[in-house]
């Protein structure tokens, strides 16, 4: 019948590997132009003061973020969040599972809003806030431009810039202007792997984390469940997410309560960028956290317990 409730449809969530809050779920959610996505969501014990939307990064999945939910169940709040298209069990977008790949950044946006449909058919408790890290950052900021529901946000490493090597910069842009008359969108990206960074990369010289045993999680959550691996970027991929990026420098800051984190020692995504965001978002903060690397969620304990802290502080002061 016309405008009956989609009925809920379970997915699976990889409990043992994401050590998240008990009780934790997993649901499909279907996107507008015919793609299923995977959510999942954990609860506090007790009356949740709200829930956190958590946008996460390129090649990441539901069971990474299952010790942040801890986290933020700790302080009170709710966590959802999804395995974005072409990534963790949701649809993949080629034949080769292993490939990063988008056709337009703002298909994204279609995420989001089967995400926040989801959100309300599970009735999350209310208010919404954001956390977006990396990838998720750049999804997170256009969701917010175009009038994502939410009372706060906070920013990870986000990408709201990439960090190109100046000698790798010319051919970035090359590769991104022939691509399409040369057929190449759908190839990996030169210097990337089809195996998933953690897999590949030893801790020592990684550029994710400082913290042995958070690589060492990410490393054995892959081995357990090889489905959700996602290797290198498409060509495609790079040329869209640039585009998106100079897009996003273009538009103006929410006006959002906000806390960004940047590591020190960040090397994937552009400090500049985030530098330039900031001094553009009235209220805004930045927070410059010594001796990080990109993932300050899944850094050293004492770098965790800050930005959980300083994130639930946020959102505790604009929860009512």
């Amino acid at each position: 019948m016309d405008g009956a409730p989609v009925e809920l449809q379970p997915a699976p969530l990889f409990a043992e590997i994401a050590q998240g809050p008990a009780g934790g779920a997993a649901h499909w959610a279907h996107t507008s132009d015919g793609l299923r996505i995977r959510a999942g969501h954990w609860h506090p014990d007790g009356e949740a003061k709200g829930t956190v939307l958590l946008f996460p990064g390129r090649t990441e999945y539901i069971e990474k973020y299952g010790l942040a939910a801890a986290e933020f169940a700790a302080r009170g709040y709710a966590t959802l969040t999804v395995d974005w298209r072409g990534q963790g069990l949701s649809d993949r977008m080629l034949a080769e599972r292993r490939l990063g790949h988008v056709g337009h950044f703002t298909d994204f946006q279609k995420d989001v809003k089967a995400l926040t449909s989801l959100a309300a058919q599970l009735k999350l408790p209310q208010p919404w806030h954001l956390v977006g890290h990396s990838m998720g950052g750049a999804i997170g900021l256009r969701a917010l431009n175009e009038g994502l529901d939410v009372n706060a946000c906070c920013f990870t490493g986000p990408m709201w810039g990439i960090l190109i090597p100046p000698l790798m910069r010319p051919l970035a842009n090359l590769l991104g202007s022939v691509a399409p008359y040369l057929r190449l969108e759908q190839k990996l990206l030169p210097t990337t792997a089809l195996d998933q960074y953690v897999q590949i990369t030893p801790f020592e010289g990684n550029t994710l984390t400082t913290d042995p045993e958070m690589y060492r999680m990410m490393h054995a959550q892959l081995a357990a469940q090889p489905d959700l691996v996602l290797g290198g970027p498409t060509i495609q991929w790079l040329r869209v997410s640039l585009q998106e990026c100079a897009e996003l420098a273009a538009m103006p800051s929410p006006a959002l309560p906000c806390i960004t984190f940047l590591g020190s020692d960040e090397q994937i995504v552009s400090p500049e960028a985030v530098h330039d965001r900031m001094a553009r978002w009235p209220g805004g903060e930045l927070d410059l956290i010594k001796g990080a690397q990109h993932e300050v969620m899944m850094e050293a304990p004492e770098i965790r317990a800050h930005v959980f802290s300083s994130m639930c502080r946020l959102f505790d002061q604009h929860s009512r």
